[in-house]
């Protein structure tokens, strides 16, 4: 039995890394019959049927899990945005960061471009969150020694909306990442008639890095019921003042005696932020479960 971690996943073959030997697996039925499926970045046990062949035979446990794009065990998540073309609405990032608070994954954010306009208010937003936010320009270079010693030793995901520099700033980071993907993706004949699919990357920084389909985006089908039931605990700046509002029960939207909007009266917590809580809190409001709610995973 050998020990290592699935790199890529691929029209139902997991590709294991096990002590730098590559091994093509299958995974056991029982994980169908149980409802479950070994993901990208999982630690599993392998038995080895044959040369460089085996099957995903133990799934380790896991400290995260996203259903969209499938993958377990993300440090965090990266958000990359702008305050140049294009400006990012700060809702994208309290969106993210909302969900990854929910799955108990951090998040750094990235305010890149800041050669084309310094950034300098949306940082100060996610620095009085308690966020670690660091600004970069991949054209310039500045900021991205500072980004690539947040990735080193961790696994992360970048996601942010279209056009800010992504894909750049990994390039920044490690010149030929662009190329490695191109040129695995070529191998394996991936185009717009063949299943994308997801993969981790190792960079020579000790950092890794997930690359999937829908890299540009981590999915907001996330948005559920076990949200809607933590939504104030995801706001982590929420966290001092929740209990403390005079009734039980506070929305936290509009009460009278309620110890967040008091917070955000008072500069302790940005503006922005509640806004974009009470406009996730209206997204979910209406929600209804039909089955157990599951455990709040949140520290």
């Amino acid at each position: 039995m050998s020990r290592g971690r699935i790199q890529k996943a691929l029209s139902g073959f997991y590709y294991v890394d096990a002590d730098g030997k590559l091994i093509t697996c299958r995974a056991r039925g029982k994980f169908r019959q149980e409802g479950r499926s070994p993901l990208v970045g999982d630690w599993v046990e392998v038995r080895e049927t044959g040369p460089a062949e085996g099957m995903v035979w133990e799934i380790g446990p896991r400290r995260t899990a996203f259903d969209r794009p499938a993958v377990a065990n993300v440090d965090q998540l990266v958000v990359v945005a702008s305050a140049a073309i294009p400006v990012t609405d700060p809702f994208l990032i309290d969106r993210v960061a909302a969900i990854a608070a929910l799955k108990n994954c951090g998040v750094v954010v990235c305010v890149n471009k800041c050669d084309l306009e310094p950034g300098d208010a949306l940082a100060a937003i996610y620095r009085q969150a308690g966020f670690p936010v660091v600004l970069t320009s991949a054209e310039t270079g500045e900021g991205v020694a500072e980004l690539t010693g947040l990735l080193r030793g961790r696994l992360s995901a970048f996601t942010g909306n279209s056009g800010v520099g992504k894909s750049s700033l990994l390039n920044a980071i490690q010149p030929d990442f662009s190329l490695r993907v191109a040129e695995i993706s070529e191998k394996l004949g991936r185009g717009k008639h063949t299943t994308r699919h997801v993969e981790l990357y190792r960079l020579d920084c000790g950092a890794e890095v997930i690359d999937t389909p829908g890299f540009s985006s981590f999915d907001a089908q996330e948005l559920d019921m076990e949200l809607k039931e933590h939504l104030p605990e995801c706001f982590v700046e929420f966290r001092p003042f929740l209990g403390a509002c005079r009734f039980v029960g506070c929305s936290h939207t509009k009460e009278k005696g309620c110890a967040v909007l008091a917070a955000v009266k008072e500069g302790k917590i940005p503006r922005s932020r509640h806004q974009s809580y009470v406009r996730l809190y209206n997204e979910l409001k209406d929600l209804r479960s039909w089955s157990a709610p599951r455990r709040w995973n949140g520290s």
